[in-house]
């Protein structure tokens, strides 16, 4: 059993946040322990949990630095490229796909009759 305190969905008091409000606020949990639970209830399965956070002890966000936001570059280009053709596709390539559209549904040649 868990010894954090619980709280039901809306109801958590003011000083606790999650990752992604704290993320809002330009906050991140700097090493800091899960402080409590936000629980919202489901009919048919457990409940959907969220972990929460004291505001008071998030730490700021670092800066991006100029080779963390290059590797970033880097990375998103490399998600654009497409393995096969080895064009960048204009947009992020679906890992459901692995290739780009054109290379996953290629055209059908004609076909040629002789008359």
């Amino acid at each position: 059993m868990s010894s954090l305190p619980v709280f039901r969905w809306r109801l958590a008091p003011d000083g606790y946040a999650t990752r992604r409000q704290l993320r809002a606020r330009g906050l991140r949990p700097g090493g800091q322990e899960v402080a409590a639970e936000l629980q919202r209830p489901r009919r048919r399965r457990g409940p959907l949990v969220a972990y929460l956070y004291r505001v008071d002890l998030a730490k700021p966000v670092r800066p991006m630095t100029p080779a963390r936001r290059a590797a970033l570059a880097k990375a998103n280009r490399a998600r654009r490229l497409c393995p096969a053709c080895r064009r960048d596709a204009g947009y992020v390539i679906p890992a459901s796909l692995g290739t780009c559209t054109p290379c996953a549904f290629p055209e059908p040649s004609p076909v040629l009759r002789s008359a």
